[in-house]
């Protein structure tokens, strides 16, 4: 999987999303976030959107310290040739966050000087 670093230093890299297993997928933009340990955050407007399921709340510890609670949703993505399904948070971001759990047994390289990323 390629990326690309972009004018502010974000490692930026392309997933395809979508509501249900078999469906059509949306292509969104993911901040390879490697501070956060879970897998995917999806802005509040992607979820709506995609019209994703909702499942449930969850509550959350934010790199502040603070605990909030977020909606979670039923999310399909494509990932290394195989579609997957996992539950999502939903944001008020810019960016789909990809966190480490979705990193665990691949290798990322981000090269600062060329912008690139590669997901391996």
């Amino acid at each position: 999987m390629k990326g690309f670093v972009d004018e502010q230093s974000r490692a930026l890299v392309k997933l395809k999303v979508g509501n249900k297993l078999e469906g059509i997928r949306t292509e969104i933009t993911a901040w390879v976030d490697t501070a956060f340990n879970g897998g995917l955050v999806i802005p509040k407007h992607i979820v709506s959107e995609l019209q994703l399921a909702k499942e449930s709340s969850a509550e959350a510890v934010l790199a502040d310290g603070s605990l909030v609670e977020l909606e979670t949703f039923a999310c399909f993505f494509d990932w290394f040739g195989k579609s997957y399904e996992t539950q999502i948070v939903a944001n008020e971001g810019e960016y789909a966050l990809l966190g480490t759990m979705l990193l665990n047994g691949h290798c990322l390289i981000i090269d600062y000087n060329d912008q690139t990323v590669e997901l391996t």
